[in-house]
Parts: structure tokens; C-alpha cells; sequence
């Protein structure tokens, strides 16, 4: 199913974007916060959610089973076509070397964009049920990209970050936005939690290094964490556990 966001660009000029509707799980105890979870390249909503809800923590138990009050919300990204797969995958956008993933900025630019505004209509969606900071963003590889991207891109903040095997798109140009000290000035307050398996085939994880100093080098709440097993993944349970503590910590701090 598709889901129509007019986007005004102009006073008298509507355009009309069409995207994929959202894969959401409803929390099983009263709604006290949402996690915006995206999906990598080449995968989708549905079957990301059902992926991702298989891992455990080392007590054996999932993510739905220790939050029994946050709603997951799982966006799609639409198809497109790929350059490094010459047909339509899902994707948030388009780029020509994943191993590389700074390579040919202009192919990535018009999807993030694009990607961007999507999520951020989902970030505000879930806005008219809990209060910003009670809503939290998350990432797997280019999900994991995108997501961050969007953050230090606008001026939005939300209670929370947390990014698995991925990397920062158009880190030198967001540096030279005229906007960026204001972005700079939120994203830092927000608590972020970085992973990167060392195993990993896809992402490098000198990519999620370069993202982390990125990120760090203004005294940002960032936590990274790296494990020598997990590929492009989550690692279990390790990897798992850090996720749980870092939601449970931010989840209980009282608002703002």
C-alpha cells in the first residue's frame, strides 16, 4: 500500500509523493514511547520487523517481550532503480559502492532527500501520539544512514538514536550547510548508541568509525560499541544487551 504526502514547494506549486505505507507493531501495555526502525538496502518493512524481532538478549528474551509499552513503527522504502544491482530494489537511496560509500555523492543526493522527508512525515505522525522525546530513531546499514542523515540534516530532536553497522552520507557538505552549527546544536543533545561488528563484509567498519568521529568530535552523547563477531548485523547477545540498556537508560529519563 502506498501514502500520499503533499509537499508544498512553492506558495502555488503542491507536489504529491507517494510512498510505501509503514510495517507498525502495537505495544502490548499502554503507549509511552515509539521507535522508528529502518530497514537496510535491499530488504523491506515487513520482513525487516520479523528479522529483527528474532534476536535476544542474553537472558533469551526480545525486543517486544522487554518493551511491552513502545509501539515499533518500521517505514518501507520505496523501489527504485539501483545502479549496483541494474534493476529495482528497495532502497533509500542510490549509490554505486557500498564498500566505498562516499563514492559518487550526486547519485545519493536526490533519494536521501527524498528518503528524508519521509521520514521525518513518519517522525511526525507518530508526533500526535507521544511527545518528541518520547520517540525514538534507529537504523540498520543504509536505514542506519539515512536516519542520521535526517538528523543532522533538520532541526528535529528526538529522544533517541541508535544505528547498527552504517555510516554518515554527505558528511563534508552537512559540515558546510550554513544551518549547520543550529543542527549541530541539537543533534549533540541527543543520545546516541553506534554499532559495528568488525566481521562485518558489507559496511567496512572503518565507515562506522569515520560516522562515530564524525559525531564525537563535538561532545556528543555518543556510545560505540564494537564486536569482533556478527557480520552485518546485530550481534547477539552482546551486541543486543547494549541496545536494551541504552533504550531502558533513555526511556527513564523524565522529559524535557
Amino acid at each position: 500500500m502506498l501514502y500520499i504526502i503533499p509537499t508544498i514547494i512553492h506558495s502555488n506549486l503542491i507536489l504529491i509523493q507517494m510512498y510505501p505505507s509503514s510495517h507498525t507493531v502495537h505495544p502490548t501495555a499502554p503507549h509511552t514511547h515509539t521507535i522508528i526502525f529502518l530497514h537496510g538496502r535491499g530488504s523491506n518493512a515487513t520482513d525487516f520487523c520479523s528479522e529483527i524481532f528474532e534476536s535476544q538478549d542474553s537472558s533469551g528474551a526480545y525486543f517486544t517481550q522487554l518493551f511491552l509499552s513502545v509501539k515499533w513503527v518500521f517505514p518501507c522504502a520505496k523501489q527504485s532503480w539501483s545502479n549496483l544491482d541494474q534493476e529495482d530494489v528497495h532502497q533509500w537511496f542510490d549509490m554505486t559502492n557500498v564498500q566505498n560509500a562516499h563514492e559518487d555523492p550526486e547519485v545519493q543526493r536526490p533519494g536521501l532527500q527524498e528518503s528524508r522527508t519521509q521520514l521525518l512525515r513518519v517522525a511526525w505522525e507518530e508526533e500526535q501520539y507521544v511527545p518528541r522525546d518520547r520517540i525514538i530513531v534507529a537504523g540498520i546499514s543504509q536505514g542506519c544512514a539515512l536516519a542520521l542523515y535526517t538528523l543532522a540534516s533538520s532541526e528535529i530532536r528526538v529522544g533517541g538514536f541508535f544505528g547498527l553497522c552504517g555510516w554518515l552520507p554527505l558528511a563534508d557538505e552537512l559540515s558546510k550547510d550554513d544551518r549547520y552549527e543550529l543542527r549541530w546544536n541539537d543533534l549533540i543533545r541527543i543520545p546516541i548508541l553506534l554499532q559495528h561488528c568488525e566481521d562485518d563484509a558489507v559496511v567496512p567498519i572503518a565507515s562506522g568509525k569515520t560516522m562515530r568521529d564524525w559525531l564525537d568530535k563535538g561532545g556528543s552523547a555518543l556510545e560505540w560499541q564494537q564486536f569482533e563477531k556478527g557480520g552485518h548485523w546485530l550481534n547477539e547477545p552482546q551486541g543486543m544487551d547494549g541496545i536494551v540498556k541504552f533504550l531502558e537508560r533513555i526511556m527513564a529519563t523524565k522529559p524535557t
